[in-house]
């Protein structure tokens, strides 16, 4: 709802402003679909051209997260630091039950229990991965650390790269606000041989070029990139509570000092209360009995 609020208030606040003070809207509109068709247009296909279809299709579908916010909400991290608290649990308890899970968490009754976490491919295959390479053996927790950091990292970065083409867009969009004044300047100096008021209108529209490429990047592509990369980062501390936590247990700290440490690092206004994550674990605790 803020984001189109946001947009909403960019709109009114642009246009209206300028009714206010006097503006007409008709030379604006009139130039406005062939200074849009000439600047969205470039802007679209230098996008095309800059990317791949991956990131072309992940951009479509981050424009509609804005609207929708992060991934993970409060429950979403009390339910994985339960989930977390389970396979610690089993792993100290019963190794060997533990690797049905993590081999096959498709069909796994404890993953079935939290649909959302199961479902994202991301989550399940860290927690998997790092198990995996706990019962490598490794001489030193460090070692793990680091290949979960390796890992997060990347996938974090590739994760940024709507952002990254978004921004990029928002960059070139005065650029071609300028190309499409100027293609009217052009135009005007074909017709310098009109009335003045003839003169003037056509000057107006082709400012409305310049006007078109800085409005769409300061107004609204610019600050989309912004949100999906805030959201991005938001999201990002889901898979790190996934790392901190295991990395944790690698150091054989007891198990509700692995998940405190989890439940510490969740972002404030979606961190789970130390009662209400209590309560959980000892609900989820009772049904693995």
């Amino acid at each position: 709802m803020l984001a189109v609020a946001g947009i909403a208030a960019v709109f009114i606040m642009v246009f209206g402003g300028y009714l206010l003070a006097g503006g007409k809207m008709g030379i604006i509109l009139k130039a406005l679909p062939f200074e849009f068709v000439m600047i969205g247009g470039a802007a679209t296909g230098a996008f095309l051209i800059s990317n791949d279809g991956s990131t072309v299709k992940a951009v479509f579908r981050d424009i509609g997260q804005v609207f929708r916010g992060p991934q993970w909400k409060n429950a979403d991290y009390r339910d994985l630091l339960c989930l977390l608290s389970e396979l610690i649990r089993l792993a100290r308890q019963n190794p060997v039950e533990l690797e049905r899970h993590i081999e096959e968490p498709a069909s796994s009754t404890l993953f079935e229990r939290y649909p959302k976490i199961q479902s994202d491919k991301e989550a399940v295959s860290l927690i998997a991965d790092t198990f995996r390479s706990a019962s490598m053996n490794y001489s030193d927790p460090h070692q793990v650390e680091d290949l979960l950091e390796g890992r997060l990292r990347e996938k974090f970065q590739h994760r940024l790269h709507t952002s990254h083409a978004l921004q990029t867009m928002a960059d070139g969009l005065p650029a071609l606000g300028i190309v499409a004044a100027v293609l009217g300047v052009i135009k005007t100096m074909a017709s310098i041989d009109q009335p003045p008021e003839v003169l003037g209108k056509l000057i107006g529209g082709a400012l409305v070029g310049t006007f078109l490429g800085v409005f769409l990047a300061y107004g609204l592509v610019g600050p989309l990139a912004a949100r999906i990369r805030a959201i991005r980062e938001e999201d990002q501390h889901f898979y790190q509570i996934i790392g901190d936590v295991l990395i944790a247990n690698l150091q054989k700290h007891p198990t509700n000092i692995c998940i405190e440490v989890g439940r510490q690092s969740v972002p404030a206004h979606v961190r789970p209360s130390f009662g209400d994550l209590s309560d959980s674990l000892k609900e989820a605790r009772s049904r693995a009995a």
